[in-house]
């Protein structure tokens, strides 16, 4: 079976380091464009009926993977655990899968119909293959269990120090979804508690930060 490529998402994620784990988890913006095959607006007829969408895309920037097994940064990126007990990047078919937030369908002059919308944990130029809507009595089983994930839920988040100073420095839009993907901490396991500078690129800006004994702190944000 050969996947075709329906849309890019736009994001201000241009590297993997920041990106959420999961979507939903930071109230982040992303712009679904269609390839031209896919901009006859019948495609997307009826999309507006639904809150949530399921996006099946592909992991563009990753490694083969290599044996059955995978190290989940979450947990310090020492202990095994098979790829299929994992959301990890690395898997035998690079596809991902995330539910995220419409917001609205966009007209545009050089692109078509858009698809705006919010949690989105991907790559600025992420290719994807299938868009499915999400249906709540089919898709939500609250009472699920989470595996190693249910001590690693969304309300366990860092403390993010970030000066008015540096904030101010990011356009007034991203500001929020800044501090949210920060709380989530982007570190790897193996890294928290090291002493030294973390960059996060962000929307062309970079996010520099340290650990602090309570979470993380900003100490400056450049332009790229």
């Amino acid at each position: 079976m050969e996947l075709k490529e329906i849309a890019c998402i736009k994001t201000g994620f241009t590297q993997k380091f920041g990106i959420p784990r999961q979507s939903g988890l930071a109230d982040e913006i992303g712009y679904i464009v269609f390839t031209p095959e896919y901009r006859n607006p019948t495609y997307i007829e009826g999309i507006t009926d639904y809150d949530y969408l399921w996006l099946l895309w592909g992991f563009s920037k990753n490694k083969p993977l290599e044996g059955g097994t995978v190290r989940p940064p979450r947990l310090g990126g020492e202990k095994h655990m098979g790829v299929f007990a994992t959301r990890a990047p690395y898997r035998p078919n690079n596809i991902g899968m995330s539910s995220v937030r419409l917001l609205e369908v966009r007209q545009t002059e050089n692109e078509g119909h858009i698809l705006v919308v919010s949690g989105v944990d991907m790559l600025d130029g992420t290719p994807i293959y299938d868009i499915k809507p999400y249906i709540p009595y089919a898709d939500a089983h609250p009472d699920a269990r989470g595996g190693f994930t249910d001590s690693l839920s969304k309300g366990q988040q860092v403390q993010v120090d970030f000066p008015k100073e540096f904030l101010e420095k990011l356009p007034e839009d991203i500001r929020k979804s800044a501090i949210q993907v920060l709380s989530q901490d982007p570190r790897a396991g193996y890294d928290r508690g090291k002493q030294r500078d973390f960059r996060m690129a962000y929307h062309g800006f970079d996010i520099v930060f340290e650990s602090t004994d309570y979470g993380l702190k900003v100490i400056d944000v450049i332009i790229m």
